[in-house]
């Protein structure tokens, strides 16, 4: 693991093309296991720079860069897989520069995909063994409606605040406690007894800012799927930061800020909620 003074980081996520159709969709699932390689060249095509992660149990890696260097250049790809997953990779994908600010960067990547030797057997081009007789064709199902899970979200720290969103609370509770949710080094910050709810009202001080943020992040990273940060992202980048220097929380916190406000790099995304059932 890399330590916190890394200066550049490039995260992503990586998931199991089921059905070997070389995009991700509906049958894919978020990968365990996968190893990730990001490569940078020179224009003589020499390696300049190079790193590699082992994605975590959201399917979420993380490789870390000293120092502040152009990755726009650079790309990641999967280089190993587990044994159900990894008898192939899908494409390379390039960075893309999500923010850089005091000396510090942060790269995000298209989702890549690892393949099994073979697709799965409900995939629509799975192979089957032939039948002996003739079967009738079946009607078209209508399409699937997006699942709230899968749909792309993500709600600022207030939306969180507001009773008529309290059923978009998922995993957690207002009640939970920081030193629950967030582990033993945010305890050592905050103390046993600060619940989620009372983080999600810290103002004034750059760690109660940091928790905030962290906070909704976390939220988010529960509501959906598709949100910037897996949940145990945002769970190290938040003990990475209560470990590290006073810019180092503020740079995270500034990035749990921009990923809560929609800002995934080239895409806006809004807030999905819609008032509870009473």
């Amino acid at each position: 693991m890399t330590l916190v003074s890394a200066n550049t980081m490039v995260t992503g996520t990586v998931f199991c093309d089921q059905c070997k159709d070389g995009e991700r969709g509906f049958f894919d699932y978020l990968l365990t296991g996968a190893k990730v390689a990001v490569a940078c060249r020179g224009t003589d095509g020499t390696q300049t720079a190079s790193g590699e992660d082992e994605t975590n149990w959201f399917g979420s890696y993380s490789v870390y860069f000293d120092g502040s260097p152009d990755l726009s250049g650079c790309y990641a790809r999967v280089v190993g897989g587990p044994s159900g997953c990894g008898a192939a990779a899908g494409p390379a994908q390039g960075l893309t520069l999500l923010f850089r600010m005091f000396g510090m960067a942060m790269y995000v990547v298209e989702p890549l995909l690892s393949e099994p030797q073979e697709p799965a057997g409900f995939c629509p081009n799975a192979p089957s063994l032939p039948s002996p007789t003739p079967t009738p064709a079946l009607p078209v199902p209508p399409p699937t409606p997006p699942l709230p899970l899968f749909e792309a979200s993500a709600c600022p720290y207030g939306n969180w605040m507001m009773p008529q969103y309290k059923c978009y609370w998922r995993v957690v509770s207002p009640d939970t406690r920081v030193a629950i949710a967030f582990g033993p080094v945010a305890a050592g910050r905050y103390g046993m007894e600060l619940t989620l709810w009372e983080a999600l009202h810290g103002q004034g001080d750059l760690y109660r800012t940091l928790l905030r943020e962290a906070t909704a992040s976390l939220l988010n990273s529960y509501n959906t799927l598709n949100f910037l940060y897996p949940a145990l992202s945002v769970i190290d980048l938040m003990n990475r930061a209560l470990v590290g220097s006073p810019l180092d929380a503020l740079t995270v916190a500034l990035r749990f800020r921009r990923a809560n406000s929609g800002a995934f790099g080239d895409e806006t995304v809004g807030c999905n909620f819609t008032p509870c059932r009473s």
